[in-house]
């Protein structure tokens, strides 16, 4: 099989594109950085990985590149913490995702062999959030600017049905591994200074990252799967819940709190990425009978923390 991969350098594209390997598929690795990609992906170790330099948001030749490809994946966008969001960034956080994928698909519709499949992230921001409420693929969109974000996104993939070939969304809630979100909550606690961020009522839907890579290689190459699937573990938490076992896994304690204005001040909006949450159930993914390795937080943080 041979497989598109935009973000592959990230933190999920890069452990997807290990695996590729490791399985001896031929991976083309789309990427705004080929130098970052050559050092992430060096040819001895990855003599399958073809690096191919692209702008996300502009056609070009790149596109040409998905001929012959049997798949896509498309991890691509800006990162959504890092920068406060201004009317500017808010921007470039829709076009890097809605754009993005829809010049992915007009390079899919002109390829003479077509990928017969397109395997799209979208997020569980996509339904707003609330501390009572309990959300499935059924549930409908939020209304604030994350919802927003995740509603162009999937309208841009929607047009795969154009090209003929099966599409699959990932909903895709906090992805835990060594590294990514889980780095930024680790040195409060290696210092005993760890502790809960806001209320620490707010919902906390996550997935491991080994099971979110199953979930994109299981819907690769099952053609019964498509439409859309919460990518999260079946058992959600509540902050104060997450860190009471981070403590337990790294014996430090958890009882310092960092409160709301903290983090609005540092981040302003982007705040409310970890100030609320939602309560997400992968319904429709447990019916299709994907097997998680890692379904609670202890056994997910135990296996990454150990």
């Amino acid at each position: 099989m041979k497989v598109a991969v935009t973000g592959a350098t990230g933190f999920v594209g890069e452990r997807l594109v290990e695996r590729l390997q490791e399985a001896n598929h031929q991976i083309l690795a789309l990427v705004r950085s080929p130098d970052k990609a050559a050092k992430l992906f060096p040819q001895h170790k990855f003599p399958n990985v073809e690096v191919v330099g692209y702008q996300p948001q502009t056609s070009g030749a790149w596109q040409k590149a998905l001929s012959g490809c049997d798949g896509v994946v498309n991890l691509a966008g800006e990162p959504l913490v890092g920068d406060r969001w201004t009317p500017a960034r808010k921007k470039e956080i829709i076009n890097s995702r809605a754009v993005g994928t829809q010049k992915l698909i007009e390079g899919i519709a002109a390829a003479e062999q077509k990928p017969s499949v397109l395997v799209n992230a979208s997020a569980i921001g996509y339904y707003g959030t609330s501390e009572t409420a309990v959300f499935d693929e059924s549930s409908p969109s939020g209304n604030d600017f994350l919802a927003d974000v995740c509603q162009a996104w999937e309208k841009a993939a929607q047009s795969t049905a154009d090209t003929g070939s099966r599409l699959v969304i990932f909903r895709i809630g906090v992805v835990l591994g060594m590294g990514g979100a889980l780095a930024k909550m680790l040195p409060p606690f290696q210092m005993f200074a760890g502790g809960p961020i806001g209320t620490g009522n707010q919902w906390f839907s996550w997935i491991h990252r080994d099971d979110l890579v199953n979930l994109i290689l299981d819907a690769l190459t099952d053609s019964n799967k498509s439409g859309v699937y919460n990518a999260t573990a079946p058992n959600p938490v509540r902050m104060n819940e997450l860190c009471q076992v981070m403590g337990k896994v790294l014996n430090r304690p958890s009882w310092l709190p960092v409160p709301d204005f903290a983090l609005e001040l540092l981040l302003g909006e982007a705040a409310q990425l970890v100030l609320e949450g939602q309560n997400v159930q992968p319904q429709k993914t447990q019916a299709a009978g994907f097997q998680y390795k890692y379904d609670t937080i202890d056994a997910a943080l135990e296996q990454i923390l150990t």
